[in-house]
């Protein structure tokens, strides 16, 4: 069973793998199931033992990348304050961005869907709107959504400039750094490394 088991991860790894090379080509509409059973290196059988076409190769990587960040997010619910705890969720999110960095790719470039982005940041607006609510009780809704907006989309851009730069800088470092620029603001660049 464990071969098994491994082969299945394997080959949906080369699958996942063919998909996002294409993506970064051409858009969806555009791949066959031929195209990608010869960049995976496997024959049609195999694909379709595993998914019904595309669209549904595509729906399973978008939805284990969407579990992936929710559990990433899960422990900010549990917060009572704004405390430390912030970091290790931002290094999670973070970690979850790093291991999924074939998928950020393209969905952050031109073929990518941009649907599934929103639903992304969606997810962590309802997180953040629903702790932030309960650890700043005296901020307005308003003020959290704008804040929210100003955060992810200054994390977007830590994103992009990390995956140019092949995220050779560690997990932990562009946490650390989220954190600096969300708390301190312009001040972060007057601190010491």
């Amino acid at each position: 069973m464990k071969k098994y088991d491994h082969r299945t991860r394997v080959t949906k790894m080369l699958i996942r793998k063919a998909l996002t090379d294409l993506l970064q080509q051409k858009p969806i509409q555009s791949i066959t199931v031929k195209a990608l059973c010869d960049k995976a290196g496997i024959n049609r059988g195999t694909f379709y033992a595993h998914y019904t076409d595309i669209y549904d190769l595509l729906h399973q990587v978008e939805t284990e990348m969407m579990r992936d960040l929710e559990t990433a997010l899960k422990p900010l619910l549990e917060l009572d304050t704004a405390d430390s705890t912030h970091l290790r969720i931002t290094t999670e999110i973070f970690r979850c961005l790093r291991d999924n960095a074939d998928m950020c790719t393209v969905t952050l470039g031109p073929y990518g869907d941009k649907g599934f982005a929103q639903r992304l940041l969606q997810i962590g607006r309802e997180k953040c709107m629903e702790t932030y609510t309960r650890c700043f009780p005296e901020a307005t809704p308003k003020q959290i959504e704008l804040y929210f907006a100003f955060m992810s989309a200054g994390s977007i851009g830590l994103l992009e400039t990390w995956l140019a730069e092949g995220m050779s800088t560690p997990v932990e470092e562009m946490a650390k750094t989220a954190e600096a620029l969300m708390t301190q603001g312009i001040g972060f660049l007057s601190t010491k490394k």
